[in-house]
C-alpha cells in the first residue's frame, strides 16, 4: 500500500502519489468517492461549455423574469385608500392587512432559506405560485363580499390572503436573488450581480403601480371626485400573473455547477481550520488518511464504477451529507458572529421606517389637502396622487440599487474567496482607492433619515407638488440599503449559505415594519379623533385625518430610528471585535 500523508497536511491535499490497479479496499472506495473533493488541484476541462452558458443565461432570466413581478406588495398604499373609503376600514385595520403581509414576508425568510440552500430555487418558486394565485385570488373575492354589505365580516379573511401574499412574495424574491447570488456572486462583480435582481424587484412596484392605475382605475363620482383602483379585477390579474411567473421560474431557475461551489467551501473551511477530518466523518464524506490513489484515478473510478464496484447513488447520497455539513457549518459560525447581531438591528431600525413609509405613503398624500377647501373647488392646484410617488420610489431605488452595486464592485474592498471570510486567510483584490461598503450603507441610510424628517417637518403640508422630494430621497435610502445589506452578507459570510442567512437578517424588518405602522396609526387615529371633537368632521370625519399633526410625530420617530440604526452598524464595523479589527474586508 502507498504511503499516507503526514497528518499536518491539508486534507484536500493528501493525495498520495502511487496505485496499483487491483481490487479496491474500503479505503481505496472511500478516496474515489472523496476524488471530487481534488478538482481543485486537478481541473478538469468543461465539456460543454456553451451548455453551462445557456444554462446561466436561462437562469439569469428566469430571475429577472421573477423579480420584476415579485414586488407587487411594495404597491399596498396604490389601494390603501379604496379600503378606506369602500369598506370604511380604520387605519389600524388598514395597516393591519399591510403588517400581515409584511410579517409574512420576512419571519418565514430564514425557514424559506434553509429549505432554498438545500433543495435549490426551482421548488420555492413553484411554492410562491402556489400562495401568490390562492392570495390575491382570495383577497379579490373577500374584497367583493365586503363591497357586497359585511366589510366588517371579510376582514380576517383579507388578512389570511394577505399573509398568502407575503409568502408568495418572500418565495419568488429569495429564489431569484439566491439563484444570481450563487451563479455570479463568487467574481468581483458580485455587487452588480445582486444588485440586478434587487433592483427589478424595485422596479416591480413601478410599473404594476401603472397597470394598475391606468388599466384598472375608475372615476369617482360626487363632490370629492378623483380616482380609485380597481381592486377585484386588479387583484384577479395579478392572481394569474404570478401565478405563471413561479412556473416559469420552477423551470428556469437553477444553480449552475453547485458541486464545485461546495467543494471550493470545504476548501475554505479546511484550511481556515474549521474543517477538521478527524471530526467529520464517519460515513465516508471526508477521510483522514486515504489509500493508495493516482492522480488520475478518475478514469479508474468511471471503470469501476461500470464494474459494478462503486455505486453513483452512495456518491451523490456522500455528495448530499457533505453538503449539508458545510451549510450547517456556516450557520452556526454565522449565529455565533456578534457582528451578525448588530448589522441584523441595524437592518431592523434603518428599514422598518423606510417600509412603514411605503405602506402608507396614499394615506399620507391625502392628509396634505384640506378637505374642505377640495370640496369648495380651492386648494393648491392638481392634487398628486399614490400612483405617481410608488412609481418615483420605484425608478430612484432601482437607479441606487444598481449605481450601488457597480460602485461597491469598482470601489469597495473585495476577498478573493466567495466565502466565509477568516481573517488570517483572507486575500485582497488590492485597489488604489477604496470605500468601504459600510461608508456607502451609512451614506445612503442618512439620505433615509433626511427624507423622513422633511416629511416630519412640513416641508409639503398643503404642497403636495413638492412630495417627489420625500419620495425621492426615502427611495433612494431605501432602495440602498435593501441592496447593500446582501451585498455585505454575501462579502462576510459568503454565497454558499446565502439564502439561510440573508433570511434570518432579512426576518428583522417584518417587526420593523409591524411596530412603525403600528406608531403611525396610533398617530393618524389620534389626530383624526381630535379633528373630530374640535370642528364636527374637519377632518373629513369617516376616519379621516388631515394636516401635519396626523403624521409628524410618527416620522420625527422613524428619522431617529435611522440614526440608531447608523450607530448600530458603525459598531459592527468599527467597535471591539468588529469587522475592522478582526482584519474581515467589507
Amino acid at each position: 500500500m502507498a504511503p499516507q500523508a503526514p497528518e499536518s497536511a491539508p486534507l484536500l491535499h493528501r493525495i498520495p502519489s502511487t496505485s496499483t490497479l487491483g481490487p479496491a479496499s474500503s479505503s481505496d472506495t472511500s478516496s474515489l468517492r472523496s476524488s471530487r473533493y481534488r478538482r481543485r488541484y486537478h481541473p478538469k476541462p468543461n465539456p460543454n461549455p456553451s451548455a453551462t452558458r445557456r444554462a446561466l443565461l436561462l437562469s439569469f432570466l428566469s430571475s429577472l423574469l421573477s423579480s420584476l413581478c415579485a414586488g407587487s406588495i411594495t404597491i399596498f398604499s396604490l389601494y390603501a385608500p379604496t379600503f378606506q373609503s369602500t369598506l370604511h376600514y380604520s387605519q389600524y385595520r388598514i395597516n393591519g392587512l399591510a403588517s400581515a403581509a409584511s410579517i409574512a414576508m420576512y419571519i418565514p425568510v430564514s425557514l424559506l432559506g434553509y429549505y432554498c440552500d438545500r433543495v435549490g430555487p426551482a421548488p420555492l418558486s413553484l411554492l410562491s405560485a402556489g400562495f401568490f394565485g390562492l392570495g390575491y385570488a382570495g383577497a379579490a373575492t373577500f374584497f367583493y363580499w365586503g363591497q357586497q354589505g359585511d366589510p366588517e365580516g371579510v376582514y380576517w379573511g383579507l388578512v389570511g390572503s394577505f399573509v398568502g401574499i407575503g409568502v408568495g412574495t418572500c418565495s419568488m424574491y429569495l429564489s431569484a436573488v439566491a439563484t444570481c447570488a450563487k451563479n455570479f456572486g463568487r467574481g468581483r462583480h458580485r455587487g452588480l450581480a445582486l444588485a440586478v435582481p434587487i433592483a427589478a424587484f424595485g422596479l416591480s412596484g413601478m410599473w404594476l403601480s401603472q397597470v394598475g392605475d391606468r388599466l384598472f382605475s375608475m372615476d369617482l363620482p360626487g363632490e370629492l371626485g378623483g380616482r380609485r383602483v380597481d381592486v377585484v379585477r386588479f387583484f384577479g390579474f395579478l392572481a394569474i400573473l404570478l401565478t405563471v411567473v413561479g412556473v416559469v421560474g420552477a423551470v428556469g431557475l437553477r444553480i449552475v455547477d453547485e458541486q464545485e461551489l461546495i467543494e471550493e467551501a470545504v476548501e475554505e473551511l479546511e484550511r481556515s481550520g474549521m474543517l477538521d477530518g478527524s471530526r467529520i466523518l464517519n460515513g465516508g464524506i471526508v477521510r483522514e488518511g486515504y489509500g493508495g490513489v493516482d492522480v488520475d484515478r478518475e478514469e479508474e473510478e468511471e471503470d469501476m464504477i461500470g464494474a459494478g464496484i462503486l455505486d453513483p447513488r452512495k456518491d451523490q447520497e456522500e455528495d448530499q451529507k457533505i453538503k449539508t455539513w458545510v451549510l450547517n457549518a456556516e450557520t452556526r459560525r454565522f449565529l455565533t458572529d456578534h457582528t451578525m447581531w448588530l448589522f441584523a438591528f441595524g437592518f431592523f431600525f434603518m428599514i422598518g421606517p423606510g417600509e412603514a413609509f411605503i405602506n402608507n405613503m396614499g394615506t399620507v398624500i391625502k392628509t396634505l389637502y384640506d378637505p374642505e377647501l377640495r370640496r369648495l373647488g380651492g386648494g393648491a392646484g392638481e392634487e398628486t396622487s399614490a400612483a405617481t410617488h410608488v412609481s418615483i420610489v420605484g425608478i430612484t431605488s432601482t437607479i441606487v440599487r444598481l449605481l450601488t452595486g457597480t460602485l461597491t464592485d469598482l470601489l469597495a474592498p473585495s476577498p478573493q474567496a466567495g466565502h466565509v471570510q477568516i481573517a488570517s486567510s483572507t486575500e485582497l483584490q488590492r485597489k488604489r482607492f477604496s470605500v468601504s461598503r459600510v461608508v456607502f450603507l451609512l451614506f445612503f441610510a442618512v439620505m433615509l433619515s433626511l427624507g423622513l424628517a422633511g416629511l416630519a417637518s412640513g416641508l409639503v403640508q398643503g404642497h403636495g407638488e413638492r412630495f417627489w422630494v420625500i419620495s425621492g430621497l426615502v427611495g433612494a435610502g431605501y432602495g440602498a440599503v435593501f441592496s447593500l445589506t446582501p451585498i455585505i452578507v454575501t462579502v462576510i459570510w459568503g454565497v454558499e449559505n446565502f439564502a439561510t442567512n440573508w433570511g434570518i437578517v432579512a426576518m428583522f424588518p417584518a417587526l420593523g415594519a409591524t411596530m412603525w405602522g403600528l406608531v403611525y396609526s396610533a398617530v393618524y387615529q389620534e389626530g383624526a379623533r381630535r379633528q373630530s371633537v374640535v370642528d364636527g368632521g374637519g377632518g373629513g370625519g369617516d376616519n379621516l385625518c388631515y394636516g401635519v399633526e396626523c403624521y409628524a410625530p410618527a416620522f420625527w420617530a422613524m428619522a431617529g430610528s435611522v440614526w440608531l440604526a447608523c450607530g448600530l452598524v458603525l459598531l459592527a464595523w468599527k467597535g471591539r471585535n468588529g469587522w475592522s479589527q478582526r482584519g474581515v474586508v467589507v
